[in-house]
Order: structure tokens, then C-alpha cells, then sequence
């Protein structure tokens, strides 16, 4: 088993309503960042986990998502994976 690093990545969907990221976008503006637009925010989560494979830990990864870290009707989520530091190989 290796233990992998999973960054998680959960933002609205596009034509989805967000607030805050229109609060941020305002906000942005109102603090003299012109150009700003499109601001969407949204949520990282990191854990490690172990897996046989680097294929497997996405696939769980992602099954983690559609069942629980994101809403598959309102979010988008990406899943990166990586070896963790001092992991067995």
C-alpha cells in the first residue's frame, strides 16, 4: 500500500448562483482590483489515504465526492492526486 495526498476541489457550477463569490467580486472592485469578473469560491480538501494504486485513489477520491463532499446538482468538483512525502513506493 502507498499512502497518497488527495486535493479535493469543489466549486459552484457555472450559471449556478454564488454569493459569495459576487460578495468577493464587489468587494475586489471596491478595493481598486478593476478587471475582476467571474468570481466563483468555492472549497479545497486535503487527507491522505491509502491505496494499491494511484488509479485507485482517484477513483475512490472521486467517489468520495459524488457522495459526499460535493453536490453533484449545484458543484463541480476535480480530484489531483499525488504520493505523499515519505510514502512507500
Amino acid at each position: 500500500m502507498t499512502e497518497y495526498r488527495i486535493e479535493v476541489r469543489v466549486t459552484p457550477r457555472r450559471g449556478i448562483l454564488d454569493p459569495q463569490g459576487n460578495a468577493v467580486a464587489g468587494a475586489l472592485g471596491t478595493l481598486g482590483f478593476r478587471g475582476v469578473r467571474e468570481v466563483h469560491v468555492g472549497r479545497l480538501i486535503v487527507f491522505h489515504m491509502d491505496a494499491e494504486s494511484e488509479g485507485e485513489a482517484k477513483e475512490r477520491g472521486e467517489a468520495m465526492c459524488r457522495q459526499l463532499l460535493a453536490n453533484p446538482v449545484t458543484e463541480d468538483f476535480s480530484v489531483q492526486v499525488a504520493a505523499a512525502p515519505g510514502s512507500a513506493r
